[in-house]
């Protein structure tokens, strides 16, 4: 065998064993990702079964052809470092009602997706919440993004996390596949905050659900037995 023979089968060789080595990292990114299409998938089919199920919910089951998401893309379930905020007071965060809800500062989230910019999303506390015991540990997440108006409703969108998302190195995954529209994005008649500018997102933020592209509805009046 000559020596250019003798490369070319050494070189293929070599690319055959990396294909070898990469062949069950491609499987598990693979696996990953089809668990993460389905635990999206569940959140939302979850979310909306028990909304329908809610009389003070202003969309019933029929309204749901009126509902789309972006298709799950873990490039959107992102780890953030977060720096906790110390001694802050509580402020009033204005609503689309002309109204204001009470919050208090929590922390900043700091995280990158794909080669993109540095961005940082300001983690609240409602004041109100905080004194319920189921609530004691939830952060709330209202942003705007460069989607807002086109795919998404020019409002904003939430996320809701937890103080123990949080680990012992100030880490925290944020999942935009579970950005939700406000109620205001379906109907009148609620009070939803109004993302503060620190939290006005440079970057698209194409994770979660779209735009409603139903009619506005009116907010359901509470029956006695609520």
């Amino acid at each position: 065998m000559n020596q250019e023979i003798m490369i070319n089968v050494q070189v293929h060789f070599r690319l055959l064993l990396g294909f070898l080595f990469f062949l069950p990292y491609v499987k598990t990114i693979g696996q990953e990702n089809a668990s993460h299409t389905q635990e999206i998938i569940s959140f939302w089919t979850d979310r909306f079964d028990g909304f329908y199920r809610d009389e003070g919910f202003p969309l019933i089951s029929a309204d749901s052809i009126y509902l789309s998401y972006f298709e799950p893309n873990s490039e959107y379930k992102v780890e953030a470092e977060v720096e906790i905020l110390f001694a802050e007071q509580p402020f009033q965060m204005p609503t689309y009602a002309g109204t204001t809800s009470e919050y208090v500062r929590y922390g900043i989230a700091r995280f990158q997706i794909g080669d993109g910019p540095i961005q940082a999303l300001t983690l609240y506390r409602s004041t109100r919440l905080f004194r319920d015991s189921v609530y004691k540990n939830h952060l709330f997440v209202p942003f705007l993004d460069l989607t807002n108006g086109d795919f998404t409703y020019d409002g904003g969108r939430y996320l809701d996390l937890s103080t123990q998302d949080i680990d012992a190195q100030g880490k925290m995954m944020i999942d935009f596949n579970k950005a939700y529209n406000p109620l205001c994005a379906y109907s009148g008649g609620y009070r939803c905050p109004i993302p503060p500018l620190e939290n006005h997102l440079s970057i698209p933020i194409m994770a979660g659900e779209c735009r409603y592209t139903g009619p506005l509805k009116e907010r359901p009046e509470p029956t006695e037995n609520r």
